[in-house]
């Protein structure tokens, strides 16, 4: 049964903080996510053999833990584990610099299955390369740990609308780069509009940026 929130109240925050991964050997999938260069939280042993190891990607507000007697899921059976970057050929060129085996990037088209990477692109034909207007939400490339667990980069640049309440926030100062980047090329197309030198632009450029977040319409 729905319950419909009241005037003038708002529900507590819940933050999503872990994801369990599961692995066969707690040793080796420690020593793989290491190699992504993911920050290492945890690794603490307890009675009967217990033992969790945590991990998280860089700027990321969730984490990932394995170990042992941390679930009764077959190792590998996580799937279709989303990794959101606003720099996808950055991203895979990052890992593969590594050592990690990446796939090339893909978009989805059509409506026939074609591909193993889940969820999204069930009912999707899987076509090389990225998305040919680079659309956010459109361009991916996958890779798994040791155990099979299948993660995916998903390049993400302009959130639809109502994805963000209102704090605008960036994971690393990279992808903060990169929407100043994004601000100086429409700021650049906004001053060719107006024919003059805009004394304003840290204004407009802060409009952008937020609005972008917020999967708002742009400024001009």
């Amino acid at each position: 049964m729905m319950t419909e929130e009241k005037p003038g109240t708002r529900t507590g925050d819940m933050k999503f903080e872990i994801v369990v991964i599961p692995v066969a050997d707690p040793d080796r999938a420690k020593a793989f996510y290491a190699s992504l260069g993911w920050r290492l939280d945890a690794d603490f042993a307890g009675n009967d053999g217990y033992r969790v190891i945590q991990f998280t990607p860089p700027g990321s507000g969730c984490s990932v833990i394995f170990g042992t007697h941390v679930t009764a899921a077959s190792p590998g059976s996580a799937q279709g584990l989303y990794l959101i970057v606003s720099d996808i050929e950055a991203a895979c060129a990052a890992l593969r610099a590594r050592g990690v085996k990446v796939s090339d990037i893909f978009h989805p088209e059509g409506d026939s299955y074609k591909g193993p990477d889940e969820p999204y692109l069930f009912g999707q034909v899987r076509v090389a390369g990225p998305d040919r207007e680079r659309a956010s939400y459109r361009s991916f490339a996958s890779f798994t740990d040791p155990d099979g667990n299948g993660w995916l980069f998903q390049e993400i640049t302009t959130r639809l609308p109502g994805r963000v309440e209102g704090d605008t926030t960036f994971g690393s100062s990279a992808d903060l780069a990169a929407a100043l980047r994004r601000a100086a090329a429409a700021h650049g197309e906004h001053e060719k509009l107006t024919g003059q030198h805009d004394e304003g632009w840290p204004d407009w450029y802060a409009e952008y940026i937020v609005k972008e977040q917020a999967g708002q319409e742009l400024p001009k």
